[in-house]
């Protein structure tokens, strides 16, 4: 049956291994398939029989090929070599070393990125490598801090839309609490705030209230965690600051491609002025900045800021069967990311623009909406954003997909009714976002804000 359904792959099929016993009927059936089918006992004898020498591999040769996701183009073939892929794995040990940590195979680590992603992928590398356990999620988004309280582990990496979404859930519950509950909360956070600031490690920084308040919500997170790795986009201070400070386990924000084999910067969790960068380099690379002159950023001004340009041995072997490609982001060795950075007085280097993803509107003015959606999308009320603009006209749009509990909460407050998708067409929910994005606009000193479409679901704006 199995064959009949996958018949357009099967024709591939020369052997199965099964995990059961296999009869000999079944063998029979196999081979009038022209297949071979084993127990995997049978498959273990077969092959202990038969030694075969490992070939010999150059550090050169091709480990993997990677696809980027295709945000600015379609998907392009990175090709990573053994030597980029082994040099990674010993600079994510140095940089947990570096905090006195170190991976070993007591750990367990949630896998819920998808596969085909570098951050992903060089993680479940990294703990292979420790003989660590690697957990799967079930899936679904909702069920994901269910899962990390079934699996407990001890190390966790996400990207900060997934950071938010943990940040929204627990300060809505800490509000929903009583008085007294809230009172001692905020002054814990504070006080153990106010010592990480100071430079006292997390651990040290408020032991009373770790133990009276926070272990509470590190056991929402199963209760082990001792590493949470952001990684894919920014990281808002305020969330960094907030998860630094309940979760009681090292916070580092890092930054990286697939082209640079992931991790190439991370910042020390320990530097609580660090919060809001991605560091400093990791051990094993150079880096340049290089002004961007169309849009300001100058690489030799006292504040210095322009292209991010990394080389080094880590680097991809150049993209699968597009050396065009290839040559335009690698120039004497230095792969240009297409992002802009900003160093730091204390060495990290903060992400600030996106070079590749900027165009003018009609009155000559460079937006970065990438940017934009950074800043906008860690508000509450907003579950995921899509600003778009083009040089035809002097303004920008935004597409938001609401949070369903917090439009639902203001629109009772409001005396606004009606279904989800009636409350996103309602009028005053569409001022109420604006309003919102505005004072998140002024806050974050934004000069182009933005006006926006409310949808219930995404897919309704782009159905037609």
């Amino acid at each position: 049956q199995l064959l009949k359904t996958c018949h357009a792959t099967s024709k591939y099929l020369k052997t199965i291994v099964s995990f059961g016993g296999v009869t000999n009927d079944q063998k029979e059936e196999a081979k009038n398939h022209g297949l071979s089918i084993f127990s995997w006992e049978e498959f273990l004898i077969t092959g202990g029989g038969e030694p075969v020498d490992l070939p010999e591999k150059k550090k050169s040769d091709i480990c993997t090929i990677m696809y980027t996701s295709g945000t600015t183009g379609d998907p392009k073939g990175v090709m990573i070599s053994n030597e980029s892929l082994l040099i990674n794995l010993a600079g994510a040990d140095s940089v947990v070393q570096s905090i006195g940590e170190a991976f070993d195979q007591d750990d367990v680590y949630l896998s819920y990125l998808p596969l085909a992603h570098v951050f992903d992928r060089m993680f479940e590398e990294v703990f292979i490598s420790h003989g660590s356990r690697i957990g799967f999620w079930r899936g679904d988004v909702k069920l994901l801090v269910d899962d990390i309280a079934a699996l407990r582990p001890t190390v966790f990496c996400a990207v900060p839309r997934v950071l938010d979404r943990i940040y929204s859930g627990l300060t809505t519950k800490i509000s929903a609490g009583g008085i007294l509950k809230k009172t001692l909360f905020n002054l814990g956070y504070k006080m153990k705030l106010d010592s990480m600031k100071k430079g006292i490690k997390h651990e040290k920084a408020s032991p009373f209230f770790d133990k009276l308040v926070f272990s509470k919500v590190k056991e929402r997170l199963g209760g082990k965690i001792r590493i949470i790795v952001s990684g894919g986009a920014p990281l808002a201070v305020a969330v960094e600051e907030f998860l630094r400070v309940v979760t009681c386990a090292h916070v580092v924000q890092g930054y990286g491609l697939t082209e640079t084999c992931a991790g190439s910067f991370a910042a020390i969790p320990n530097e609580f002025s660090m919060a809001g960068t991605v560091g400093p380099p990791v051990p094993h690379i150079d880096v340049r900045l290089e002004s961007v002159s169309e849009m300001g950023y100058d690489a030799l001004a006292s504040i210095p800021r322009g292209e991010v340009c990394v080389k080094g041995s880590v680097l991809f072997s150049g993209y699968y069967k597009r050396e065009d490609l290839t040559q335009e982001v690698l120039t004497d060795g230095w792969f240009h990311t297409g992002d802009v950075g900003e160093w730091q007085p204390n060495g990290a280097l903060k992400i600030i623009d996106r070079k590749k993803n900027i165009f003018k509107l009609s009155q000559g003015e460079y937006v970065a909406v990438e940017n934009l959606e950074n800043i906008y999308g860690v508000l509450p009320e907003i579950d995921s954003i899509w600003v778009y603009g083009n040089s035809f006209e002097s303004f920008l749009i935004a597409v938001i997909n609401p949070n369903q509990q917090a439009l639902e909460n203001w629109a009772g407050q409001n005396g606004v009714t009606g279904s989800l998708a009636e409350l996103c067409e309602n009028a005053k929910t569409k001022e109420h976002f604006i309003a919102e994005l505005a004072k998140a606009a002024k806050e974050k000193k934004v000069r182009r804000p933005v006006l926006a479409i409310c949808s219930s679901t995404t897919t309704t704006v782009f159905s037609g």
